[in-house]
């Protein structure tokens, strides 16, 4: 079955300093697929990850969400989307519901109290709701970041290495919430230097700069 193209990038060209790191990089993405962005230390998986989130500006080139340049769309798009960089993100004296409901107001979105409370909890974080994230684990602090995916409710997820600091438990659900976004029509784009279990995803792979370095 063939889905409509929700997410594009068209002839797309990135430099770092005088260096240019890939140049007419395309693809097209829609409901239910994931993207894996591969390539070696520093041949330009992050930089395509921010100029997806629109973070960045390509020398050349324009990604297109529902057909739209995200330059021209970016409130609609930002609505859509939520990332997860190599940062967590989050506030280090805030609880982990407390983050959710400051991530949920600087999106201008209403947070079910109760919904995010479910949330960390199905991830794990049970009995650390009311502890500042200061003296939670680093892969604990990953957990809460998962969660405002979640909470964000966003169609596409822009992954970068989002198994940094967790454990086997800690993958094994990163790979079940992959299934779950895509298996509801979500669209993924990430990379990882980790392998992963995805039974029954439709995984495209895109390799970013030299393959002899990768």
């Amino acid at each position: 079955m063939t889905f409509p193209v929700l997410l594009s990038a068209h002839g797309l060209e990135c430099a770092r300093g005088d260096r240019t790191l890939f140049t007419g990089l395309g693809f097209e993405l829609g409901a239910g697929e994931l993207l894996m962005v591969q390539g070696g230390n520093g041949q330009g998986k992050t930089s395509l990850l921010r100029l997806l989130t629109g973070l960045s500006v390509p020398v050349a080139g324009e990604v297109r969400w529902r057909g739209r340049a995200i330059a021209k769309a970016r409130e609609d798009y930002h609505c859509e989307m939520a990332y997860l960089g190599h940062a967590n993100g989050i506030k280090e004296e805030l609880t982990p519901l407390e983050n959710l409901r400051f991530q949920a107001g600087l999106s201008g979105q209403a947070l079910d109290e109760a919904l995010a409370v479910e949330t960390l909890r199905k991830l794990g974080l049970g009995r650390c709701l009311d502890l500042p994230a200061r003296v939670l684990s680093f892969g604990q602090r990953r957990r809460v970041a998962l969660a405002g995916l979640l909470t964000a409710a966003a169609l596409l997820w822009i992954l970068d290495e989002p198994l940094t600091g967790l454990d086997v438990h800690g993958v094994a659900l990163v790979e079940n919430l992959l299934r779950e976004h895509l298996k509801r029509g979500g669209l993924v784009v990430m990379t990882t230097h980790q392998p992963l279990t995805l039974d029954g995803v439709t995984v495209r792979a895109m390799q970013v700069g030299r393959r002899e370095d990768a």
